[in-house]
């Protein structure tokens, strides 16, 4: 039925209907936001709109348009003087209006999803005032910073890298150092910016989730160190903690998939099946546990989007890839697997993140098998960790599953896979 309609007509009516939603909208707002002389009417932004897709068909050079948006700028900003005399100094009649005379021309030229997207925004910039001004009024006052900082790593500074190795001794380019500091720091925003704007108040099995989606190991420490005034909240302390190492696995699969989706592919079932296990031992711990929700208000990680820790993850993914290829070199698989064990004691993701970006002498399979036992000496780590700082038996059942997790994921990798 559309292809029978002519493409004039069809651009010529959907010109008008988007003004006129456009136009209904604006007059709501007005209603509701403002108190001074409105602005037109609804008719008046159909009319502009029209103005607008009726001098670009007249001229293909675009002339016409050009002296047409000239004559409207003019008019609004004798209309924005007149309004300032009054001590009205909004811009938004004014840019409103310029928008909608652009409808015509973006009917013609664009595609109609994004015709439908451009009307969607403008409505929704009129429609969504309070959410947006709620928004800003939240919004912490060195976030833009931070958001600036992360526009820089990713937009700026990745595109300059070469994609070139750093040393012969060294099997990983620089496109593939930071691009592995980019996708951990974006994982890392998106926890801390959940937990900060989403979730303030949130019981402590959700610290857990959100936190281990940012580090497992930092928010084992500080629920293990909460749990010294909660020796009675076991079900709970326990939960989070494995809820944390659940989401571990969780992450890292999703960061291998970014690198190495045949990788990925390899630790779906193992990792599927630990975070499976995890969380059936989470619903056992709460289904036969209190029920009493401990709240808090604070923060449990630091803003993930430091230069100086991007800088720091990079030199240890340099370093890692280093270690690696010497071991390789000297010790084959079973070398591996050892420096595996090693690195779980240590930040584990520039490790993992190396060896999958870098070019060693390794088969698939020695790869995969390194990720898990590095992801079960880890788990180890934690055990202790929490062991040694909660020092009351809150953590025993998470105690327990995390070396039940290291067994389990080294019996895997040295006979299974």
């Amino acid at each position: 039925m559309l292809e029978s309609i002519p493409p004039l007509l069809l651009q010529f009516i959907m010109t008008t209907a988007f003004s006129f939603i456009v136009g209904l909208e604006f007059h709501n707002y007005l209603r509701v936001y403002q108190s001074h002389d409105k602005f037109g009417s609804i008719r008046t932004f159909v009319l502009i709109g029209l103005l607008g897709f009726l001098l670009y068909q007249l001229d293909t050079d675009g002339l016409f348009f050009a002296v047409g948006i000239a004559s409207l700028s003019v008019m609004l900003s004798i209309y924005y003087w007149r309004q300032t005399a009054e001590k009205h100094f909004s811009l938004l009649e004014s840019l409103l209006a310029l928008l909608v005379f652009l409808i015509g021309p973006v009917t013609v030229h664009f595609p109609a999803w994004f015709l439908v997207l451009f009307v969607v925004l403008l409505v929704l910039m009129l429609g969504e005032k309070p959410l947006i001004h709620q928004f800003s009024n939240r919004l912490a006052s060195n976030e833009i910073v931070i958001l600036a900082k992360f526009l820089v790593i990713s937009g700026v500074i990745l595109p300059l890298l070469p994609d070139k190795q750093l040393a012969p001794e060294l099997p990983v380019t620089y496109y593939k150092v930071w691009l592995a500091v980019i996708i951990v720091c974006g994982f890392s925003y998106l926890s801390y910016l959940a937990q900060t704007y989403f979730f303030k108040t949130r019981g402590l099995l959700l610290t857990g989730l959100l936190g281990g989606l940012y580090s497992s190991t930092a928010i084992s420490v500080v629920i293990s160190r909460r749990a010294q005034q909660m020796a009675d909240d076991r079900s709970f302390v326990s939960s989070a903690l494995i809820m944390a190492t659940a989401m571990m696995y969780l992450r890292l699969l999703a960061i291998i998939f970014f690198l190495d989706s045949s990788s990925g592919k390899s630790l779906v079932l193992p990792f599927a099946t630990l975070i499976a296990l995890s969380c059936i031992i989470v619903i056992i711990l709460l289904r036969f546990g209190n029920n009493a929700v401990v709240q808090h208000q604070t923060n449990a990680i630091q803003h993930p989007l430091e230069l100086n820790m991007a800088i720091l993850f990079a030199l240890m993914f340099v370093f890692f890839a280093f270690i690696t290829q010497y071991v390789i070199s000297h010790f084959g698989n079973y070398g591996l697997n050892f420096l595996s064990i090693a690195v779980g004691f240590t930040d584990i993701d520039p490790f993992i993140l190396s060896l999958l970006s870098g070019k060693f002498a390794v088969t698939k399979t020695a790869i995969v098998s390194a990720v898990i036992i590095a992801s079960g000496s880890n788990n180890l780590l934690k055990a202790i960790y929490i062991a040694i700082l909660a020092r009351n038996r809150s953590v025993l059942a998470a105690f327990i599953w995390l070396l039940l997790l290291f067994v389990i994921t080294l019996f895997y990798a040295f006979y299974f896979v």
